[in-house]
């Protein structure tokens, strides 16, 4: 006489699946059904090739309940003063190169466009070591994106927030 009911009956029986087999859930179905990246688009009043001089602090509603407001904000500020102390010295390269640029024949610009690759490779380092700090582990990955502005033509930098897919943890190697 069994004490199992019938469907734990097979409990520790392994099944094979197979491709078409409904069960497994492929990658495009979890890229499809991850939310929008949130896009911080920069909030200052100074913007030196499409980098602006700070990144709004107030904390998106569409975080709530994957980060804390105060890691975001501890985040931003952190981004906001390493614009801080890189922009400023590109706006007076900027200025110098521009009142030079016809004696120079436009060369005088190129400190100008390597100070902002600069900038904009500390930037990245800085939210890759956010990511490896903090967001990886809640779910999230913070770059910075070039992106067309809604306005203009022109193109601008902003903080992507994308949502990393969770995979499956039943999902056979």
């Amino acid at each position: 006489m069994s004490v199992l009911p019938p469907n734990m009956a097979d409990f520790d029986t392994i099944y094979e699946l197979d491709e078409e087999d409904e069960r497994v859930v492929s990658e495009e179905h979890l890229v499809r059904y991850c939310p929008e990246p949130v896009i911080m688009r920069g909030a200052g009043h100074i913007t030196v090739f499409g980098l602006s001089n700070k990144f709004d602090t107030e904390f998106p509603s569409v975080l709530t309940g994957k980060v804390a407001p105060e890691e975001f904000k501890t985040s931003i500020s952190r981004v906001n003063a390493c614009l801080k102390k890189n922009l400023p010295v590109n706006v007076k390269w900027l200025l110098c190169g521009c009142l030079c640029c016809c004696c120079t024949v436009g060369f005088s610009l190129w400190p100008v466009i390597c100070l902002n690759k600069r900038a904009n490779r500390s930037i990245q380092k800085l939210l890759e070591w956010e990511n490896n700090r903090l967001y990886h582990k809640l779910g999230l990955h913070w770059k910075l994106s070039k992106r067309k502005c809604e306005s203009s033509n022109m193109m601008e930098y902003v903080i992507l927030i994308e949502f990393l897919p969770k995979y499956p943890i039943f999902r056979p190697d």
